[in-house]
């Protein structure tokens, strides 16, 4: 007759397989599906494909986005379960010593627009920023919200940060209705967006959110003692060692601007975008310098000889830059026009679009930086150094091959920036 287990070790078996499923096989499920987010198994076209080949860009784009979307979680929760310490980086030159020795700038913040609800998925991001870049340096935090953070939202991210904290909350004229929007007219448009399945078509919040970012974030009187920000979202990850202080690089080397993704936007979310900033142009060409960036948005149309919007643009969820731009009186203008049109309500005006043509339309194209060397992570796209060297010096543990300008080169615009850059 077999042994019969005893209480203990069925208990120890279970929690033996337990501990087998949780820290073993789900973070590398996790990360097997991190590495594949935006695959079309099954579909009829490849992403990769060129644009005209099959599907259109907005198709493919909404695709990508749709199977990502379901994905949310996955991107970050491989390395928050335990999936695998980084690398650790090579050790540095000396003149990348004496870099980071250097003291970091008084009048640089990180700025974080956050919920409450936000507060793990932050902490998973802020603990990969501090061990990444900011325990070295120390910059502050201004987190923003259009509700007051809870006790325990400020205790659980100044538990993980190693700079000063400030917690802001948003005026509700920055996150609500101007008078000038019919509302009536907003819900129905919203509606007409849902049926054509637009991105947050039905989502007020989110609208405002835009609308924020777009023309009010850098008025916040938190932001008011600093001259550069540095823009996080809770969720996204940060897989490189940052052996440098980016703030000081864009300082030192007169940039106004940075990014790591560029890509094309949604095309239905902004269908009136590009005419209204022509008509401001129109306007106002005293306020547009005669060298800019436009080439990086604008294409001709083949069937009408016509310019038209490439929908190229700075995913601005990453963004380290100057508040004095946005400060401006130039962008000021521009934003005020774009506010009077009233298509933060009427269509889904994004703040990355609308960055993106601001800076086209006053920067030159050597005001703006790429960080190709910034590992950077969020849902369903990466940026990853190409160089084999950088990569294993900063212990990344992104797959470059993910990177969008690599895996999407369709759709990615960070080519023609290079280009227009002469990089």
């Amino acid at each position: 007759m077999p042994r019969r287990l005893s209480w203990k070790r069925v208990i120890l078996i279970a929690v033996t397989v337990l501990f087998l499923h949780v820290f073993i096989y789900i973070p590398w499920k996790n990360y097997q599906a991190t590495i594949h987010v935006g695959s079309h198994s099954g579909s009829s076209s490849h992403p990769d494909e060129p644009v005209g080949r099959g599907e259109s860009a907005s198709q493919q784009l909404y695709a990508i986005m749709t199977e990502s979307a379901a994905k949310d979680e996955l991107a970050h929760q491989a390395h928050a379960e335990g999936e695998g310490e980084r690398p650790a980086p090579e050790q540095h030159s000396e003149d990348q010593e004496q870099a980071e020795a250097q003291p970091r700038l008084d009048n640089a913040a990180f700025v974080i627009l956050a919920r409450n609800k936000d507060l793990d998925d932050l902490r998973t991001t802020l603990i990969q920023l501090e061990l990444a870049f900011n325990s070295r340096y120390h910059y502050p935090y201004v987190f923003l919200n259009d509700m007051p953070f809870t006790d325990q939202f400020i205790e659980g991210v100044q538990e993980v940060i190693s700079g000063k904290a400030e917690f802001g909350l948003i005026p509700k004229e920055h996150w609500s209705y101007p008078d000038w929007i019919d509302q009536d007219k907003a819900r129905q448009r919203r509606e007409e967006m849902q049926r054509q399945n637009v991105f947050y078509a039905m989502s007020e919040s989110y609208r405002h959110m835009c609308r924020f970012n777009s023309g009010f974030f850098y008025l916040h009187p938190l932001l008011d003692p600093y001259e550069w920000y540095w823009r996080v979202e809770p969720s996204v990850q940060f897989p490189c060692h940052i052996d440098y202080d980016p703030f000081r690089y864009l300082r030192d080397h007169n940039k106004l601007y940075s990014f790591t993704i560029s890509i094309q936007e949604y095309p239905n979310t902004i269908p009136s975008l590009w005419n209204t900033s022509l008509s401001f142009i129109k306007e106002r060409p005293d306020l547009i310098p005669k060298e800019n960036m436009w080439q990086f948005v604008e294409t001709t149309n083949p069937t009408t000889g016509l310019p038209e919007y490439n929908n190229c643009h700075f995913w601005s969820n990453f963004e380290i830059a100057n508040l004095n731009f946005w400060r401006s009186g130039e962008y000021r203008a521009y934003f005020e026009y774009l506010d009077r049109a009233g298509g933060f309500f009427y269509e889904r005006w994004g703040d990355a679009p609308v960055h993106s043509l601001a800076i086209a339309m006053f920067l030159r194209s050597d005001q703006v930086h790429w960080f190709e060397d910034m590992g950077y992570f969020h849902n369903p796209l990466w940026n990853c150094p190409q160089d084999a060297e950088v990569h294993k010096r900063l212990g990344c543990y992104c797959d470059p091959k993910q990177s969008v300008q690599v895996k999407h080169a369709w759709w990615s615009c960070t080519q023609k920036f290079n280009a227009l850059a002469g990089q």
